[in-house]
């Protein structure tokens, strides 16, 4: 599925610059939307090769929730943060609460980062709110994240 999601951004993005596609992408999409007029598939989502397991999460939210982990283990990381996956679980669940009640409620109408954030604990928080996953999480979710 990550292969469909990076045609479908391509598109996007030579489509909003005014470029070409790339036949073989063309072709892709002429077979996807094709599917989906003459209803051979559901919907659009199974015509562009986007099906969830019965049970599993939407493409976007588990895209969506790689993100949010990702940042949530970069921050682990972070020099300050204790050395055992508990004590980076708890400093971490305490640093996105706070975000959560003061500056996420400004930060989330913003496209950007704020530059003063590169490199702080807030660059890592920022990117797992702006992710679309569920934040802030607890304590022991984030020590699942981290222990993977």
């Amino acid at each position: 599925m990550p292969q469909e999601i990076d045609y479908l951004r391509e598109i996007v993005t030579r489509c909003r610059d005014g470029g070409t596609l790339h036949p073989e992408l063309a072709n892709w999409l002429g077979g996807c939307l094709d599917a989906f007029l003459t209803r051979r598939v559901r919907d659009i989502d199974e015509a562009f090769g986007l099906r969830m397991g019965r049970g599993g999460m939407p493409w976007w939210m588990e895209e969506a929730v790689r993100k949010r982990d990702g940042a949530l283990r970069a921050l682990a990381r972070h020099r300050n943060l204790p050395p055992s996956v508990r004590g980076k679980a708890r400093v971490i669940c305490d640093l996105a609460n706070r975000y959560a009640g003061s500056a996420w409620r400004i930060d989330k109408e913003r496209d950007e980062m704020p530059p003063a954030y590169a490199g702080t604990p807030k660059e890592y928080l920022w990117i797992a709110f702006r992710s679309g996953a569920p934040m802030p999480i607890g304590e022991r979710q984030l020590r699942m994240i981290l222990g993977h």
